[in-house]
């Protein structure tokens, strides 16, 4: 039963975004969630996100990967990765910084709104919650501004993305750093990008989405490193144990892209 519900949940919610004001989508969905969450209440699986525990999680992203989206967030396997990764990786949470969220993923942004050691600012060019409409191509702050980023699944809808990583690295501070992922095939040597391919059902057809304008491939990686930025994949996924990336719903290998800017970089 659960499949069919959720196949019909998924309709739902693509007309509710397609058809409501966009301010309202994101509480219609805390909602859904929380009157959803009961009926899946279990112990196998845990959502750090929001801590919920549940008898597994549903299907998921654009293409319905099974075990990807929390019955209560709809976090998907990304953002449980972001989530423990900050938590587990990073001094994010025990000193000062100043951070710039594009794209922000709305427990998180909450979470960071409210620590008391984060100046915190999420942006995005369409996203309502985001506190400013940013254009990354674009930003319209200083050199240095920031001693964190994040930007994760932003980058493969950005037509210009060059310029992106180039803006992105110049308002990080010297000694600061950036979670940027994406998607990246690791069999594709070379990004695949068509020019042409305008439509939505064209891009559907090459890129896997509608709103993406590339797949990258193992070339995205030196795209950033021609931007300025120190790059490192960190495998901490590799170093989990195997019940630990089945019960938060992990993807087993997926690797963190983690960005610095060295401290005696120039601004600029």
């Amino acid at each position: 039963m659960d499949a069919p519900l959720d196949e019909r949940g998924a309709t739902l919610r693509r007309t509710a975004a397609r058809w409501l004001p966009r301010r309202w989508v994101p509480p219609l969905r805390r909602l859904a969630g929380a009157l959803r969450a009961p009926f899946h209440r279990g112990g196998r699986v845990e959502c750090p996100c929001c801590g919920g525990r549940f008898r597994g999680f549903l299907p998921g992203g654009a293409r319905g990967r099974p075990g990807a989206r929390c019955p209560r967030c709809g976090s998907l396997e990304r953002h449980r990765l972001l989530w423990l990764y900050l938590e587990q990786r990073t001094d994010l949470w025990t000193r000062p910084h100043r951070v710039l969220h594009f794209a922000p993923e709305p427990r998180l942004a909450r979470r960071l709104a409210r620590a008391p050691n984060v100046e915190y600012l999420s942006a995005d060019l369409h996203s309502p919650p985001a506190m400013r409409r940013i254009d990354v191509t674009d930003i319209p702050f200083p050199d240095g501004a920031f001693d964190v980023i994040l930007c994760c699944h932003v980058l493969e809808h950005v037509p210009d993305d060059r310029r992106a990583m180039r803006e992105l690295r110049r308002v990080l501070a010297p000694g600061g750093w950036a979670v940027l992922q994406t998607p990246v095939e690791s069999r594709r040597e070379t990004s695949l990008e068509d020019p042409g391919s305008s439509g939505p059902e064209e891009r559907r057809r090459l890129f896997g989405q509608a709103d993406h304008v590339r797949v990258y491939g193992r070339d995205f990686f030196e795209r950033l490193a021609e931007a300025g930025f120190a790059v490192r994949r960190d495998p901490w996924v590799r170093e989990l144990e195997p019940e630990q990336v089945q019960r938060w719903g992990l993807r087993a290998g997926e690797q963190v892209t983690v960005c610095t800017r060295p401290a005696d970089q120039r601004l600029g």
